[in-house]
C-alpha cells in the first residue's frame, strides 16, 4: 500500500491543504487520513474471510507495519478483534470458510 501525501492530493486538486481536507470532509464526512484508514481495514476485513488470511498477513497486505496497532485498529471499527469478527461474518453471511490454499 502507498503512503497517503496530503499535500500532493491537494496540489492535484489545486487546493491548499487546508481547503482540500475541508472539502473532503465536506463530501465523505470524515479526514482523508481516517478514510484511508478505514478503506485499509475493510479490505484486510475482506481478505481475511475471502481468502482465510490471518490478520498479520492482512494487515500487512494493505500497509500495516505494526500487526498490534492495525489488530487495536481493527477492534476499534468493527468492535471485535479480527478472527472474532471473520467468525462472526461468516456466521451472519453464510460464508464459507475460504478454501485450501487460496492465499
Amino acid at each position: 500500500a502507498t503512503a497517503l501525501d496530503v499535500a500532493h492530493l491537494a496540489a492535484e486538486a489545486g487546493m491548499s491543504v487546508a481547503t482540500f481536507h475541508d472539502h473532503f470532509r465536506d463530501v465523505t464526512g470524515t479526514s482523508p487520513m481516517q478514510y484511508v484508514k478505514s478503506t485499509r481495514l475493510h479490505q484486510a476485513r475482506l481478505l481475511m474471510l475471502r481468502q482465510g488470511m490471518t490478520a498479520e498477513a492482512a494487515s500487512l497486505a494493505v500497509g500495516y507495519a505494526s500487526p498490534s496497532q492495525f489488530n487495536r485498529e481493527f477492534k476499534r471499527l468493527f468492535g471485535l478483534p479480527p478472527a472474532a469478527e471473520v467468525a462472526r461474518m461468516r456466521r451472519s453471511f453464510a460464508v464459507p470458510p475460504a478454501p485450501a490454499g487460496a492465499l
